[in-house]
């Protein structure tokens, strides 16, 4: 691609790459990473493509965190959400593309897919030609659509969305002071277009209703499939993301020195109390890991359990009191039988569900020609999210029944609550109480920045500021940054500035 974002993503590959040839001037950096997800994992591979010595620790025994995965006792994969590639993902294409393994993403047609809310069993599909570049691609999957808007609603819904055309990224970050349904009522926009549609993607991109979140996220969404010609085109990894992503991650890092160690839990942050610099971490086997630098991969909530005391009244880390995670539940179903196949992601739009796929389709190490197995995202989950129950406090019973009753009204003919037609050989269910950082409005000028006011420290995690919000995209990229600012400070470079603070934490 030619996409602004996507060359963004390879420059920044190729000034780390670049930055190795410098390193024999000056001593490789041993870099202690706290965290494996996809943003420790990240920094760790542009660190060693940089040429300094990365060492990641994982508290769990295995690696991804938010994209971990574990088999249970029939073999059977237990993910900890459905998890799907976007085009307008250029770090992560990148990324694919520098692991050479591009060809563990299955791509699937470009279309968008919504269950039809008032005709049980129906689905209709906004389809985006192959021939047709942005943005005449989506305005063709807009106009030929005639089952959710009509021709009124969708003049009513491309007026507002000019100026964000227009205005770019500055226009997208300035509307986060306002949640969808504001923003939709001073522009103007039709009801039915949050019903139709906002809610959904809200839902899918950030687990909360619409009315709870930044108008940010969607126009962010929304200004890729826009302008990106696959913007919107979707992937999903062809097998677990441990061994197909992660690992080869890891593996990028040990070849080049780094090490990668699992079931290393961190207790303790030593600090400098004179100095307030990093002197080591302490794992809970008492071991202290001691490094040139260090940075902090964790998510916001876990970071925040473990800030040092002496950094607590410092105001850039003070702000991070309005950043949490928000809940997300990923339910499995095995079926005794293949139900009417789709290759692809579908929105549900029900009021429990987000998205779901049948990986017996979508996924190659899941393939099944007899049997469906259906990962669906379970969302809102609490009361800051938009739900009316606490579902991240119930039973696995009693939310499998719940999202059993919903795929009745998606599968009519094929599901019964009651178990009479389609029957469920087993179930799986993995809560995440806090998940990606919740985007209610006005948390953008709370996420900091990866330079941090503590020299030898720096912050990765999709909840640093960076443009691609809290997604596979943005953890990627905030290890890549994270990775730069070490590189930066180690060849005596200029690094990116600290984030200021908001005036009321100064």
């Amino acid at each position: 691609p030619n996409n602004v974002n996507y060359q963004e993503a390879k420059a920044l590959s190729a000034k780390l790459a670049a930055n190795a040839s410098s390193v024999p001037l000056h001593t490789p950096q041993r870099v202690v990473i706290v965290g494996g997800g996809l943003a420790g994992l990240s920094c760790a591979k542009y660190l060693a493509d940089a040429g300094h010595l990365p060492v990641v620790l994982e508290r769990g025994d295995i690696l991804g965190g938010k994209v971990s995965a574990w088999q249970d006792a029939d073999g059977d994969w237990i993910e900890t959400g459905l998890h799907i590639f976007f085009g307008a993902y250029p770090n992560v294409m990148n990324l694919f593309r520098e692991l050479n393994i591009e060809d563990r993403l299955q791509w699937k047609e470009h279309a968008m897919t919504f269950a039809m809310q008032d005709l049980p069993g129906e689905f209709t599909k906004f389809y985006f030609p192959p021939s047709l570049p942005a943005p005449f691609n989506m305005a063709y999957a807009i106009l030929t659509n005639d089952k959710m808007l009509t021709w009124v609603e969708k003049l009513r819904t491309g007026a507002p969305l000019l100026p964000m055309l227009a205005g770019g990224q500055d226009y997208i970050n300035a509307q986060d002071e306002l949640d969808v349904q504001t923003w939709m009522k001073k522009n103007f926009m039709p009801e039915r277009v949050r019903q139709e549609l906002f809610i959904a993607m809200g839902k899918a991109l950030d687990f909360i209703d619409s009315d709870k979140l930044s108008m940010t996220v969607i126009l962010t969404a929304m200004n890729r499939f826009i302008n990106e010609t696959h913007g919107s085109k979707t992937a999903f990894l062809d097998g677990n993301q441990p061994d197909r992503l992660c690992a080869p991650m890891a593996a990028h890092a040990v070849e080049r020195g780094g090490e990668v160690r699992t079931g290393a839990a961190l207790r303790k942050i030593l600090v400098d109390n004179v100095t307030g610099e990093v002197t080591g971490m302490e794992l809970a086997s008492g071991e202290i890991v001691t490094g040139d630098h260090y940075v902090s991969a964790m998510p916001v909530d876990a970071f925040k359990l473990l800030l040092p005391e002496t950094w607590a009244p410092i105001p850039f880390f003070r702000q991070l009191a309005e950043l949490e995670g928000i809940p997300v539940i990923n339910v499995h179903l095995w079926f005794d039988r293949k139900l009417r196949p789709y290759d692809g992601l579908v929105f549900s739009r029900s009021p429990l569900l987000s998205v779901y796929a049948d990986m017996s389709q979508c996924c190659k190490e899941y393939a099944s020609e007899d049997r469906s197995m259906l990962e669906l995202v379970f969302a809102p989950c609490n009361e800051a999210a938009g739900s009316a129950v606490n579902w991240i406090g119930k039973s696995d019973q009693d939310i499998v029944a719940a999202t059993l009753t919903e795929l009745e009204r998606l599968f009519p003919t094929e599901i019964a609550a009651d178990g009479s037609k389609a029957k469920v050989l087993k179930h799986a269910v993995v809560k995440t109480p806090r998940s990606v950082y919740a985007a209610v409005p006005g948390r953008n000028k709370f996420r900091p920045s990866q330079t941090t006011p503590v020299s030898n420290f720096t912050l990765a995690g999709d909840f640093t500021y960076q443009k691609f919000l809290g997604s596979m995209e943005g953890a990627v990229l905030s290890g890549k940054l994270a990775a730069e600012v070490v590189a930066d400070k180690a060849a005596g470079r200029a690094c990116k500035p600290v984030k200021e603070v908001v005036e009321q934490y100064r």
